[in-house]
């Protein structure tokens, strides 16, 4: 599917996040064109490297990155470009980042201290951020304020609920960051 000649604006957005959170879930949900994904399945040479502890179901992970298309409006269009949210990684980030205006950071509120590695890296790219808590099947909604006050997020950082697999909530959340990109530079 070929861009419109009409869209005039582009923006690079990372979706990044600890392993096994849903990055690659969600750009594969909101993309408008096949997502381009690096998944292979998780072998040996994983162990001692990848903690599968919280995550036993999980036969694949990202080795490079996830890449995907939106276009919000007749002038805009999104550049979605997932992380691997492994530590060992964690090198992408230089190249992922270039151009970069802002991230969208996934994470599971039941292992909320995995997200602080991602965070720091966030920070340290100058990215501007919105927060996407995963809502998992089965597990209990946590009220956001608590979600930012366990992160240690200052007020001006939204906080939304995302469901990954769903393409409406993967699109507010994308929103959310978007809109707040937009207050952040004007």
């Amino acid at each position: 599917m070929y861009l419109d000649p009409a869209v005039t604006h582009a923006v690079k957005i990372l979706v990044v996040g600890p392993f096994g959170v849903g990055k690659t879930t969600l750009i594969g949900s909101i993309s408008e064109i096949e997502p381009l994904q690096t998944e292979e399945e998780i072998t040996e040479a994983s162990e001692g490297f990848d903690d599968l502890s919280e995550t036993p179901d999980k036969t694949t992970t990202t080795v490079a990155m996830d890449f995907g298309r939106r276009t919000l409006n007749k002038q805009l269009v999104l550049y979605l470009f997932g992380t691997p949210g492994q530590e060992r990684f964690k090198e992408m980030w230089d190249e992922l980042s270039r151009g970069a205006l802002g991230a969208l950071v996934l994470v599971d509120p039941d292992r909320l201290g995995d997200a602080f590695a991602v965070l720091d890296l966030v920070e340290k790219f100058g990215l501007t951020m919105a927060i996407g808590v995963n809502t998992f099947d089965g597990k209990p909604d946590y009220p956001l304020d608590e979600v930012r006050e366990a992160l240690h997020l200052p007020e001006e950082i939204p906080v939304v609920n995302v469901d990954v697999r769903d393409q409406q909530s993967a699109a507010k959340a994308l929103i959310t960051l978007v809109q707040h990109l937009m207050s952040t530079l004007a």
